[in-house]
């Protein structure tokens, strides 16, 4: 059925009396949860629909089905795509039950819930969860992403530490899904973002895990070709009981930059250790010997506080992001990066960042998951705010950079860095036989393609 936007309109206000939330069209109060965190999408869906429980999912699911409508989902929009035409938005927000089980160190966690909500939950328990390095990103997205947070070489993904989802599929219906329940799904859920199906809520493991020894160093610009290959260096025998990452930052002059960072190019290396506190102090200290950092923010860092180590950005902002992953990084990627992102290079990128992978994430977990890059040695990032003088050089250097470091990277990219809704582009996610799979479960649960929308791996019919 094509409907066009008055039928829609009137179609949609049927959807009010099916469901316990509230359904909002455009300019109705309501509406305003479309915005995403990214300010840079246009995300313009034909009514928001702010669920109150699982059933108001199915509802929606089922309604959208019989009307030949398509149904989007979204919690904080951190990883938004655009949106219009015939979509009903399933906001999460409401979904926030957040229950902390300390025997069974584990988690019942609302697809509404933010990181930091289950953070301050399991800290009074002396727990954790694996959470990603901001804290402010939604506890669904981010899982069915695969999740690579700043402990992933100690511990792995944060989605192989999920133990069950509920789950609504494309035709509407309910499911708990685990490793013995609905295998196919646990399996994709894992990675596949929303290809199959609406987390409504998840159950996850908790680290019996109180702090770490982490933060981060930040050097002059003076200083970045130095580190950047001492860190290189240093990476290559680097304990699997610690993490790090280095970033090339340009942060703006504003309040909450800090003075030294401020409206210059900067070197931050990130770091996160469960080792004792001396034989961590002992690994930094190489680093430190370099050059004198800037800022050294590298101390016993208590969990609830764990965000700090990346210090990503809060507020809502316009921002565009390239990723890849690469192989192991000669000391000439070093200098290709350093050219097109150091120094002189006269990069417009806010971030421009370097993760070491490796470690637990490079075995394969007890149940297998629609993950495929536990080979890659490095994740490549790059972050630019689409705001002047800026903008218009951010997407083009972009490419810049995806050309000086195409002879290290393996095509692919990680999911929950890669927001977008080209098929092409979504598909540098997965190799060719997990593609295959995803493709197949998305139209076994999916026939009429209801969730055939944003960031889904589908093949076709």
């Amino acid at each position: 059925m094509d409907l066009q936007a008055p039928t829609i309109d009137a179609a949609v206000e049927n959807l009010r009396a099916l469901v316990s939330g509230s359904v909002a069209l455009p300019g109705e109060p309501g509406y305003e949860l479309a915005t995403p965190w990214n300010l840079a999408v246009p995300v313009s869906p034909r009514a928001v629909v702010a669920v109150a429980d699982a059933g108001d999912v199915v509802a929606t699911v089922r309604f959208a089905a019989e009307h030949g409508m398509r149904v989007a989902v979204q919690r904080t929009g951190h990883g938004a795509v655009a949106l219009d035409g015939d979509v009903l938005l399933v906001h999460t927000g409401r979904l926030d039950e957040c229950v902390v089980d300390p025997g069974t160190r584990s988690a019942r966690v609302g697809a509404g819930a933010i990181w930091q909500d289950v953070i301050d939950s399991a800290a009074p328990h002396g727990l954790a969860p694996l959470t990603g390095s901001s804290a402010t990103v939604g506890v669904a997205g981010f899982l069915t992403g695969a999740g690579i947070g700043p402990l992933v070489r100690t511990y792995g993904l944060s989605s192989d530490h999920v133990r069950a989802f509920d789950v609504v599929t494309g035709d509407g219906e309910f499911l708990r899904v685990t490793p013995d329940e609905h295998a196919e799904l646990f399996w994709g859920l894992r990675g596949g973002k929303g290809t199959l199906g609406i987390v409504t809520a998840v159950e996850i493991d908790l680290l019996p895990l109180t702090d770490v020894y982490g933060g981060a160093l930040y050097f002059d610009g003076a200083d970045v070709a130095a580190v950047a290959h001492a860190w290189l260096d240093w990476c290559s025998d680097l304990p699997e009981h610690s993490s790090t990452s280095i970033a090339f930052l340009q942060l703006p002059a504003l309040p909450q930059v800090p003075p030294p960072l401020a409206g210059r190019l900067t070197l931050a290396v990130r770091f996160a250790s469960v080792a004792p506190a001396g034989e961590a102090e002992s690994l930094v200290a190489r680093l430190r010997g370099v050059a004198t950092p800037l800022i050294d923010a590298v101390d016993v860092l208590p969990c609830v506080a764990i965000s700090a180590i990346h210090a990503d950005p809060v507020d809502p902002m316009p921002t565009h992001e390239f990723s890849g992953l690469t192989r192991d990084l000669p000391h000439e990627a070093v200098d290709a990066l350093l050219a097109v992102a150091g120094p002189g290079s006269g990069s417009p990128q806010t971030v421009v960042e370097l993760r070491l992978l490796g470690g637990a994430l490079a075995r394969e977990p007890r149940h297998r998951s629609a993950f495929c890059h536990r080979d890659a040695s490095f994740a490549l990032l790059a972050v630019g705010v689409l705001a002047p003088p800026n903008a218009g050089a951010v997407v083009d250097h972009a490419h810049v950079i995806g050309r000086a470091l195409a002879p290290w990277t393996t095509g692919r990219t990680l999911p929950n860095f890669a927001a977008t809704a080209d098929p092409e582009r979504i598909a540098r996610c997965y190799d060719e036989d997990t593609a295959h799979w995803l493709g197949a479960l998305a139209n076994e649960h999916d026939p009429d393609g209801v969730l055939r929308v944003g960031q889904v791996m589908r093949r076709p019919l």
